[in-house]
């Protein structure tokens, strides 16, 4: 072999060597990239089918309202319907206290006003007569001060005698004792500074609920013109069936359902021993917070403490839904709902027992529970 081929031997074993190397580094490079890339990239868990994420805003946009949930069955619970009323003290009735007619109106229907504030004048004859015996009794008692004066000094100098001081002193008393029954008289009627009229002015503060005055127009004295009511200083009465009477008791849980779907938890302040004539009830008086309308009708749901309590929760009817052929409720969670399998028992007036499936203290959706049924349904067909 001459020096040529040895030289064309060499070359061709150092490309065989190059390409061997080269070929292990691509495929030492090509063996670990994809552990890279996995160990980077990790696969989401899919979440579970029968949950749904939602913020309290989107909760309260939809108007899904809750309810927390407590063992004591259908047999625990009394229904009764009830009305909204003014506390003793939180409606008043306006009147005039003489009669006259009307020359000013300061308060329409629906304005604030204060304890106090003026809501018209009267212009009256009467208002005259008090003011007068008002300056009647002044002048009277002015006059037997005087002569308190004079027979004290008299009497000093033991020019009169004691009788007559005596009698002095009992006149001035009297015409004092006349003085504050006219003050008290002008200041009850509300009296205007010029004596021609008097003030008709609110007891408590809130807000004119009616009215029947009208400008120019004569009034009797007591006559009703205004009535104000404090929204803030209410109760609910709730009208409890003669079978169900003996069971409620003074501090017993009651749930007041209103009609856009709300409820408000109460407490009962009395319950009446006397059944209704006309509707042979007993009426329940309820203290609940204020906000609440007076005259509005809502149902009551009362929970006695000396009701037949069962382990079985009570729910309305609307709560339970069926998904995938089965019963369920939405019970809220952090992130917020889980759909939870439940047994259903017995039903009544828009309620149901759940058997089993709830724990008490969760909280369930009631109102609109339907909603969270269509977007469970919605996401279970996109994953299909």
């Amino acid at each position: 072999m001459n020096l040529n081929d040895k030289r064309a031997v060499g070359g061709i074993a150092a490309a065989v060597l190059v390409a061997a190397v080269g070929g292990f580094s691509v495929a030492r490079c090509s063996n670990d990239s994809p552990k890279a890339d996995v160990a980077a990239k990790p696969e989401p868990e899919p979440a579970a089918p029968d949950t749904l994420s939602m913020t309290a805003t989107a909760v309260t946009a939809a108007g899904i309202e809750t309810e927390t949930v407590s063992a004591g069955g259908l047999g625990a619970e009394i229904i009764a319907t009830a009305t909204v009323a003014p506390s003793p003290g939180g409606e008043a009735l306006v009147t005039a206290r003489a009669g006259g007619a009307v020359t000013r109106i300061f308060k329409r229907i629906g304005d604030p006003v204060r304890v106090g504030e003026t809501l018209a004048i009267v212009e009256s004859r009467d208002a005259a007569g008090i003011v007068a015996e008002r300056s009647t009794a002044n002048a009277k008692l002015v006059l037997a001060q005087k002569a308190l004066a004079r027979e004290r000094f008299l009497y000093k100098e033991r020019v009169s005698a004691k009788v007559e001081l005596e009698r002095a002193e009992a006149e001035a008393a009297a015409a004092e004792a006349e003085l504050r029954r006219a003050q008290a008289a002008a200041s009850a009627a509300g009296v205007t500074g010029d004596g021609r009229g008097v003030v008709v002015r609110s007891p408590i503060s809130g807000r004119v609920s009616a009215e029947s005055v009208t400008l120019g127009a004569f009034v009797q004295p007591e006559a009703e013109l205004f009535r104000v009511s404090d929204a803030s200083r209410i109760q609910v009465e709730a009208a409890i069936p003669a079978a169900d009477a003996q069971r409620v008791a003074s501090g017993d849980r009651a749930i007041v359902e209103l009609p856009d779907g709300r409820t408000v938890d109460a407490t009962v302040r009395s319950v009446t021993t006397a059944l209704n004539g006309e509707t042979r009830t007993a009426t329940a008086v309820l203290d609940v917070p204020g906000g609440l309308q007076p005259g509005l009708a809502v149902r009551v749901r009362l929970k006695p403490q000396r009701g037949a309590m069962t382990s079985a929760i009570v729910l309305p009817e609307d709560s339970v839904q069926t998904v995938d052929g089965r019963d369920k409720v939405f019970v809220r969670t952090g992130s917020g709902f889980r759909a939870v399998a439940v047994t259903l028992g017995r039903r009544s007036a828009g309620r149901v027992e759940i058997v089993s499936g709830l724990k008490p203290g969760q909280q369930v959706a009631t109102k609109n529970a339907f909603l969270l049924k269509a977007e469970l349904s919605k996401g279970s067909g996109e994953e299909e």
